[in-house]
């Protein structure tokens, strides 16, 4: 039985779809830089408050769904989808790209066909519909998302007044580009109506095409036009799994998708996870993510952290009880399994900070795709987790990185020694965010942990990729996290590490990486354990005694980034001792020989023995294998 939603509940989800469109509309037209902080900043507030506001209303909710008789709004929706897709047909015949020309005629004949066909047979009775997930994911995308807004502007005007001055001004297109994908990934999040969810998918889609394409040069637009054809596969899929539901089961609506059983279920289900795979950009389909980094790095934050990479696996987790104990759940598994292991291993051979940051975005994204192909209880339970931990610590590493790179002209690891001392904030963000990445008790450690108990129970022989591919993460991890603490030689401190909207941004994210470790057991209990027992009829949990050593743990933790307030103000830097006589400074030291010799200290990348490009070959060749094999199975 349906629960009665009262009126401001659907209210509060129509106004967390459309408002974001409504300032985006508005930021397109807004020239002068004061006016785009004002709104901006008004925007970001108001939908804050309205997101934490629905979870606070929908906390009290065992499932709400949003009645809503929408024929005519289906209309005018199925008018702007052919609006787009008239927009990617010009972009395929100007870039004179045969596969985006050939993805989107495929898409689009196949929503025509629809529309014409199936959709007068069609009875939808839900169209938007809340429950403990999507308020997760609305959560992330309206506070995260809404950091990454705050930061971009103070990061856009550097970026063009000093850093890029080559690149033409555009910041009115961007900013506007930034809330439309917001208001687009909300409606993703509520929609219980595939082809209002479609819509929304090819919403983002085309947003992060513009986005990833904004300063318009050659590689710019060529990984552009990458990441679009890469996500136009997924969208081929996503049309395909309507079109085959409506006439298999007589239905587009997600929860009678999922309730349906797995005899109508399977094949659309499993297209979805295709779709899901290609948008979370899962082998062989990463390089288009990788090739985002070209992009400004709110672009890259928004991309890989928040929203546009979350939409595949929340796809995917929605799933999970579909494929569950199926082959093709197993060969989604797989996916995830390999990406997460090649992922994991390619992030330690580049030096590259936004690049291993876009590797380890795909290994962690591979565990949920793991999670959602093993599709118990646990697994989901285990996913959402990564889910939640990832956005927040993720994102902060992207931002810092964003800033870094305007300081210090470089984002090469390497020269990100001694960070602490010239930059001692930002150092601390850095630390913050890298820890709540794999140091217990932060998040992403015990999510892994759960993961890995959870494949255990369902999947034993999945168990040795999670083994293999964190032990590759810790490595990636702690050399970079070395990285920041040493100190060869005292260095000058930055004046105005932070603007102030870089500032509030990167405080919120790092408290928001502690406070949801500490307030984890609560996030558990009030989102994630109801969903998994309302879809599973089981849920699953870390335990009182577990969840009282994170809290303590955590709390001792919190220590660590009061040691470094005032690190560098009358601190003394201590001489190393060099093996030799030490020169004037800490920087040179005499060797036997009696010559002056520089101290170089650096990481191990072991290129020697892989390197990104072969695991780049291996991992597509294994992925595209298993995923080839899913869809014969499909068609047999």
């Amino acid at each position: 039985m349906v629960p009665f939603i009262p009126d401001f509940t659907m209210n509060l989800v129509l106004a967390l779809i459309l408002f974001p469109l409504l300032a985006g509309l508005l930021l397109l037209v807004v020239q002068s830089d004061f006016a785009r902080r004002v709104v901006v900043g008004l925007a970001v507030a108001v939908v804050a408050v309205l997101s934490v506001w629905l979870a606070a209303t929908a906390a009290n909710l065992d499932l709400s769904r949003l009645p809503a008789d929408a024929h005519r709004i289906g209309q005018v929706l199925f008018g702007v989808e052919l609006l787009l897709s008239a927009f990617l047909l010009w972009v395929g015949i100007r870039s004179r790209n045969a596969w985006v020309l050939l993805l989107i005629v495929s898409q689009a004949g196949l929503m025509i066909w629809f529309e014409l066909r199936g959709a007068a047979h069609v009875e939808v009775n839900r169209h938007l519909a809340v429950d403990q997930l999507s308020v997760i994911m609305a959560l992330i995308n309206g506070l995260v998302g809404g950091a990454i807004c705050l930061y971009a502007l103070g990061y856009m005007r550097e970026y063009h007044e000093t850093a890029h001055r080559e690149t033409r001004d555009r910041r009115p297109l961007f900013f506007a580009l930034l809330f439309v994908f917001m208001s687009a990934m909300f409606g993703l999040i509520f929609a219980n109506n595939l082809v209002w969810l479609f819509l929304c998918w090819e919403i983002t889609t085309i947003c992060s095409f513009l986005l990833i394409g904004y300063t318009q040069t050659d590689e710019a637009k060529r990984n552009a036009l990458r990441a679009l054809v890469m996500n136009l596969a997924g969208g081929l899929a996503f049309a395909g799994a309507i079109v085959f539901l409506q006439a298999k089961a007589g239905t587009i609506e997600m929860d009678r998708l999922i309730a349906s059983g797995q005899a109508v279920a399977l094949v659309p289900a499993a297209l979805l996870c295709f779709a899901g795979i290609t948008k979370s950009a899962q082998l062989p389909f990463s390089s288009w993510l990788l090739g985002a980094m070209v992009a400004p790095t709110p672009v890259s934050a928004l991309l890989h952290s928040s929203t546009m990479v979350k939409a595949g696996v929340y796809l995917a987790l929605r799933m999970a009880p579909v494929v569950a104990g199926t082959v093709i759940g197993m060969s989604v598994a797989l996916v995830g399994g390999v990406t997460f292991v090649i992922a994991s291993l390619a992030a330690i051979t580049v030096r590259d900070a936004k690049r291993v940051l876009a590797w380890s975005t795909v290994a962690n994204l591979g565990l949920v795709i793991l999670c959602a192909g093993i599709g118990t209880a646990e697994a989901v339970w285990a996913g959402v987790l990564l889910i939640i931990f990832h956005a927040v610590a993720k994102c902060l590493l992207f931002l810092s990185v964003g800033v870094i790179e305007h300081k210090i002209h470089s984002r090469d690891i390497e020269d990100m020694s001694g960070l602490v001392v010239t930059m001692p904030r930002l150092a601390i963000m850095m630390q913050i965010g890298i820890a709540g990445m794999f140091l217990a008790p932060f998040g992403m450690l015990m999510s892994k942990w759960a993961v890995l108990k959870a494949v255990v129970d369902a999947s034993p022989v999945l168990s040795v990729f999670i083994v293999f591919g964190s032990a590759a993460t810790l490595f990636f991890w702690v050399k970079w996290m070395g990285k920041l603490l040493e100190v060869i030689q005292p260095g000058e401190p930055v004046r105005q590490e932070l603007l102030p909207g870089q500032a509030v941004a990167l405080y919120s994210l790092a408290t928001a990486t502690a406070l949801a470790c500490v307030l984890f057991p609560l996030i558990s209990s009030t989102c994630i354990e109801p969903y998994t027992l309302a879809v599973f009829g089981k849920t699953a949990s870390l335990g009182t005694g577990n969840n009282l050593i994170m809290v303590s743990m955590m709390a001792l933790v919190v220590l660590f980034p009061v040691a470094f307030i005032r690190y560098g103000r009358g601190v003394r830097v201590a001489d190393a001792y060099l093996g030799g006589a030490n020169a004037d400074d800490s920087a040179h030291f005499r060797t036997t020989a009696d010559s002056i010799a520089t101290v170089a200290m650096g990481n191990y990348y072991l290129n020697n023995l892989f390197d990104e490009s072969s695991l780049s070959r291996w991992g597509v060749a294994a992925a595209t294998t298993v995923l080839a094999a899913m869809l014969l199975l499909l068609f047999l």
